[in-house]
C-alpha cells in the first residue's frame, strides 16, 4: 500500500512557478495514469499563467482564498471549491488572501514540465 503524507514528501517548485508536494504519480507509488499534489502559494503570489497541453486538472482549495482565471473566465476560489481544468486550457491561480492558499492538484495523465507551456505574456492584472 502506497501512503505519503504531505509533511514528508519533498518540496519541487513546477514550471509555472508554484510549490509543489507530489503526493501520489507514477514516480513514487503504483499509480500510473494520474498525480495528486498539493500546490502551495504566498499571499500575493501567482502561478505564471501557462497550459497543458496533454493533461485536465482539477485544483481543489484546501486553504486561503484566491482568484482563479481559466481562458477568460475570472473566479474567486475559497476552501472547498473544486476547479475544472482542460487540457489546453490557459490557466493561473493568485493568492488574494493574507494566509498562504493551499490547494490539491490531480493532473491525468500526471504532471509533467514537458506538457506545461508558460504564457507570460497573457498574465492578468
Amino acid at each position: 500500500m502506497d501512503v505519503r503524507n504531505v509533511d514528508e514528501v519533498p518540496v519541487f517548485v513546477t514550471k509555472d512557478g508554484s510549490e509543489i508536494r507530489e503526493l501520489l504519480a507514477y514516480r513514487n507509488s503504483v499509480i500510473r495514469n494520474q498525480s495528486l499534489a498539493e500546490a502551495r502559494l504566498r499571499p500575493g503570489q501567482s502561478t505564471i499563467p501557462h497550459r497543458h497541453l496533454k493533461t485536465e486538472e482539477i485544483y481543489f482549495i484546501l486553504e486561503g482564498t484566491g482568484l482563479m482565471q481559466v481562458e477568460d473566465e475570472l473566479r474567486a476560489v475559497r476552501p472547498g471549491d473544486a476547479i475544472a481544468i482542460p487540457p489546453g486550457a490557459f490557466h493561473q491561480i493568485t493568492n488574494t488572501g493574507v494566509e498562504e492558499l493551499r490547494f490539491l492538484c490531480c493532473c491525468a495523465p500526471p504532471y509533467e514540465h514537458e506538457d506545461t507551456v508558460l504564457e507570460e505574456g497573457e498574465a492578468s492584472g
